[in-house]
């Protein structure tokens, strides 16, 4: 019996991209974790002087840490210069006040989403603006991370987080802007998780094993 194809598929996600992707997932994961562990260590008495366990989850704490940090900087790289635009395209639809209708209609089962590049204009400007906070909590948590070591990298940061500091209007006001950053993260991945996961039982393509996979599929028509 002869086999007929009814989809196309589409690479819209470089292997660069998935891996980035879940790695920085698997970073957003581990340090939400030990950021709040960090904030209380409920696992040693205050009587204690075991520091072994608080040790170890600072120690993952700064790793993914530094993880986060690169691949949020190699991100931003890739957006500009990777030879696949596809990424790039989808502006094109954040300055189209149609392709707003459209995927603004398409969330209420009005019509299908129709996009120049992987992302509507919604999609966009929200990974842009979770991208930036990535990049501010990346910097925050750079200067707690200079504030205690001084030397290697904490020592080339010194001045620097010694003015982020100040102009910050202190440690402990860093701190707090650290912390309300995690949970924009937490509702951020909350949101997409259930997005990704929606979009693809509403429009059948684009869902949760393009990121996997890296194709989309398209029907025939």
């Amino acid at each position: 019996m002869e086999h007929i194809a009814t989809h196309h598929r589409k690479l819209i996600f470089t292997p660069a991209i998935r891996i980035f992707h879940w790695l920085r997932a698997l970073a957003i994961l581990v340090l939400v974790i030990t950021g709040f562990y960090l904030s209380w260590p409920f696992l040693v008495a205050p009587e204690s002087s075991d520091v072994l366990v608080q040790g170890w989850i600072r120690f993952a704490h700064i790793v993914f840490g530094f993880l986060l940090t690169s691949i949020t900087l190699v991100r931003f790289y890739l957006y500009f210069f990777s030879r696949n635009n596809i990424e790039r395209k989808s502006f094109k639809d954040v300055l189209s006040i149609n392709s707003w209708i459209v995927q603004l209609k398409s969330y209420i089962w009005m019509g299908h989403l129709h996009k120049a590049g992987v992302y509507g204009p919604l999609q966009f400007v929200t990974y842009v603006a979770i991208s930036f906070v990535a990049l501010i909590i990346c910097v925050t948590g750079l200067v707690l991370y200079a504030n205690v070591y001084h030397l290697g990298v904490g020592g080339l940061l010194a001045d620097v987080s010694a003015w982020l500091t100040a102009w910050c209007g202190g440690l402990a006001n860093l701190r707090i802007i650290h912390h309300y950053l995690t949970w924009a993260f937490i509702i951020f991945v909350v949101i997409h998780v259930y997005m990704a996961v929606w979009s693809g039982i509403r429009f059948k393509h684009n869902s949760v094993d393009s990121i996997v996979s890296g194709y989309d599929y398209h029907k025939d028509h």
